[in-house]
């Protein structure tokens, strides 16, 4: 298998194949690390350096030194439609506990639901040790819309966003309080969920109203932002906060497939406006905020990728949200986009099946 592996992977040294790009910070190099993934979903690192990547057919992979090795001992997951091993998270006390974070997708086909669970890496990073799952959520049929993306708060609880399961602009789980379908929510350590945030909510629920949260990331003053898939046009950026309704589907600045409107309209007493908005939609995937001094021009800014128009979207909350979009053939269909510990911008590109680095020249 390690053989196997090791030839389905390419280890490119960044100088001979880096594309350079004019930026806002000047110009960034774009250097693959690693090629030959298939649907690559989410990066994490570890404090020695190597790497962790979800494919979403099941594989945990762990890069170090140049040699991919697939970590076994992960869930059994329902690898179907958008489902399967989607993110994961390594949490900043990793050189004490050694626990490892993922999400994904478990059931059978008639029906599943968004999971989470955790194990600890063993000491040579081949395997997950007494992997458990924590806590799966509400199961729906069909196979959309898991959400999955997950964040470590500074206090070091775990935050989770999910989706509404493609139950659609007439479907109402999303608002149901009582669901876990289309919300936000947060665990301890332990995996119990937080107190919800509001009367009657589901434990552990501390938002509601979304449609398929894809990115989710706190900033450095502790806010927590999210990405979101809108229908036909109204994809989001919002900002989450405990006891928020982020309205979907009674309002939506996009449109149902057929063109009919969803819901109400664009807005309603007692829900949120997003913090940003695209229409037309880019199919906004993955969310880093950005807290670096590599890249000092940036530090502050918003950083999402784009499954539609290949690119990674740069927003500043500093400037009313201000946009710039950066565009390169490694930019394809960009899943996941983190900060890492080296200060560089990292990135998936599922269009590629790729990881990739970006940093000045």
């Amino acid at each position: 298998m390690l053989r196997a592996l090791t030839l389905a992977f390419s280890l490119i040294a960044a100088p001979a194949f880096a594309t350079v790009v004019d930026t806002s910070a000047g110009q960034v190099k774009i250097s693959a690390v690693v090629t030959g993934l298939v649907e690559p979903w989410g990066v994490a690192f570890l404090p020695d350096g190597a790497i962790l990547v979800t494919e979403r057919g099941g594989r945990l992979l762990r890069v170090d030194g140049g040699l991919p090795q697939e970590v076994s001992g992960g869930p059994q997951v329902r690898a179907a439609g958008q489902g399967g091993l989607l993110d994961v998270l390594v949490p900043r006390d990793f050189a004490d506990t050694r626990e490892v974070w993922l999400s994904y997708a478990t059931g059978t086909r008639a029906g599943a639901a968004t999971a989470i669970g955790r194990g600890r890496l063993s000491a040579d990073g081949a395997r997950l040790e007494q992997f458990e799952t924590l806590w799966s959520g509400d199961v729906a049929s069909g196979g959309r819309h898991f959400g999955a993306r997950l964040a470590e708060a500074p206090d070091g609880t775990i935050w989770l966003g999910t989706g509404d399961r493609g139950t659609g602009p007439r479907g109402m789980a999303a608002q149901d309080p009582a669901s876990s379908i289309g919300k936000v929510l947060a665990f301890r350590r332990d995996g119990t969920p937080l107190p919800a945030a509001g009367p009657g909510w589901a434990p552990g629920v501390q938002s509601l109203g979304h449609r398929n949260v894809q990115g989710l990331g706190f900033d450095r003053q502790g806010r927590l932002w999210s990405a979101e898939h809108g229908a036909r046009g109204g994809d989001e950026v919002n900002l989450i906060a405990p006891g928020l309704n982020h309205g979907w589907p009674i309002i939506s600045h996009g449109t149902d497939y057929d063109g009919s409107a969803i819901g109400t309209g664009a807005e309603a007493p007692g829900m949120e406006q997003p913090a940003h908005m695209w229409d037309p939609s880019i199919a906004p995937s993955g969310l880093a905020a950005y807290d670096a001094s590599l890249i000092p021009q940036w530090r502050g800014s918003l950083f999402v990728g784009s499954l539609k128009f290949d690119l990674i979207a740069r927003l500043d909350p500093a400037r009313g949200m201000a946009e710039e979009r950066i565009e390169a053939p490694e930019t394809a269909r960009v899943r996941d986009v983190r900060q890492g510990p080296d200060g560089a911008l990292w990135f998936l590109s599922v269009g590629n099946g790729a990881l990739y680095r970006m940093a000045p020249i």
